[in-house]
């Protein structure tokens, strides 16, 4: 490997690496809503999943509300000390936690009442605020990695695998942290017996290695790229959302991150009512998976394989450069909603599980059909872009509802297969650029 090509892979390699944590990080945040609900929401009455999905709507109500602040800051800072202030987010978000586990643990009598049966503890409202954070940090970093990985010059790749490479990383987080979770902080005990003061060690563990890396981040070189961002001064002629194709992508990725979170949250809550109501959840004819005398639970083994289908679907997404993101996205989105309508029929698990191979190409072909062309307006467009992934935070929190509403979680899906078909309308119609919408 020569020197030139070593400078050139360090900086998307940190960039990679980076977002690797913001996936494990996000998972990790997904993964605590099952513990959560039986620790800090064991007193919560029927509004157990709606509180419980809070924690994933104040997650993504972070990326609502500074995705935009992102791409200011990319403007007038540049990517690597915008990056570097997402991750101070980390840092706090995590901070915030090992706060709350620790006022949880030793204030377990400090509550407040939510109408006549529900009893919530303050603890839980401070970790709520963590995910915000969490959510926050998340937002600020992708802002900045997907354009940069999409218009780094690396030789002999496409921006779409660029953006499937990185993922696939990414996935490499989402895919661990269900077992960081099960076996990690909470030692491999039945959910039942899990108590909050297992996160104490965890959460400061994170924090040191989080802080490590924004030290070694910020005396690394990674170079700007011209031509994806506004210069200091410089007025933008026309509105973003004048773009079509980009309006309607923003759209399609509210939905496609609404379905992919809600799946990823919501399965193993699905999972304890099926197995609750006598219909044990089996894999390779057995009820529960113990290793090392740990036992891991199906429900953390459904969220792993959930992720880990993103994990292989996008390293095998990074070969097919020869495929269009277009009919990539039109073939997995039919797929999805096939999925998705026999899942709710036969009340099988796995084919929700299955959708996560289906979706892990999805975010790579949404942003590179919707950035498509944009020069200039990138940065701007990647900010709003990266807050339409609220829509992670609205279909959880519907859906929680819903299973509250309706006292199961078996025709929530419904929501699933909606969002499916939004994605398929955009591959289908909403991707082609108009002829005015090109920039010279």
């Amino acid at each position: 490997m020569t020197a030139q090509l070593r400078n050139r892979l360090l900086p998307f390699a940190t960039i990679t690496f980076i977002y690797f944590i913001v996936g494990f990080l996000t998972t990790v945040n997904e993964q605590l809503q099952a513990p959560l609900r039986f620790t800090f929401l064991a007193h919560a009455g029927n509004l157990k999943n709606t509180f419980t999905t809070l924690l994933s709507f104040f997650f993504f109500l972070g990326y609502l509300l500074n995705g935009t602040v992102g791409s200011r800051w990319v403007n007038m800072y540049g990517y690597k000390n915008t990056i570097l202030r997402g991750l101070a987010f980390i840092i706090a978000g995590l901070s915030t936690y090992w706060c709350s586990a620790w006022i949880g643990y030793q204030y377990p009598a400090l509550t407040f009442p939510v109408g006549n049966e529900a009893t919530i503890p303050f603890g839980f409202v401070i970790f709520v605020l963590g995910s915000y954070l969490m959510g926050t940090s998340a937002a600020i970093i992708q802002v900045v990695v997907n354009p940069y990985v999409a218009s780094y010059e690396l030789r002999g790749t496409q921006p779409v695998q660029r953006l499937n490479i990185t993922t696939a990383i990414n996935s490499i987080g989402t895919t661990s942290a269900p077992f960081f979770v099960t076996v990690v902080m909470f030692s491999g005990i039945p959910i039942l017996n899990i108590k909050i003061e297992q996160l104490l060690f965890p959460f400061a563990f994170l924090i040191i290695g989080v802080v490590a890396v924004t030290f070694l981040t910020s005396k690394l070189h990674i170079p700007d790229i011209a031509h994806t961002r506004a210069s200091i001064g410089e007025k933008l002629e026309r509105s973003i959302w004048s773009f079509r194709h980009f309006t309607l992508g923003v759209i399609a990725i509210f939905f496609y991150v609404g379905t992919e979170v809600a799946i990823g949250a919501n399965i193993n809550l699905y999972a304890f009512e099926r197995m609750g109501s006598g219909h044990p959840i089996t894999f390779l004819g057995k009820t529960d998976i113990v290793l090392g005398g740990l036992d891991l639970g199906i429900h953390a083994l459904l969220s792993t394989l959930y992720w880990g289908g993103f994990l292989v679907g996008r390293a095998i997404s990074s070969f097919l450069g020869r495929i269009s993101a277009r009919t990539q996205l039109i073939t997995t989105t039919t797929l999805a909603t096939a999925f998705a309508v026999t899942a709710m029929l036969t009340q099988n698990l796995w084919l929700l599980v299955a959708i996560g191979l289906l979706h892990s190409s999805m975010w790579s072909c949404i942003y590179s059909l919707t950035i498509k062309g944009l020069n200039q307006y990138t940065s701007k467009a990647s900010g709003i872009f990266i807050s339409a992934v609220f829509g992670g935070a609205v279909f959880t929190l519907i859906q929680g509802g819903l299973a509250d509403l309706l006292g199961s979680w078996r025709w929530t899906w419904l929501l699933t297969v909606f969002c499916e078909v939004v994605m398929l309308t955009f591959a289908l119609y909403g991707s082609h650029i108009r002829e005015k919408d090109l920039i010279h």
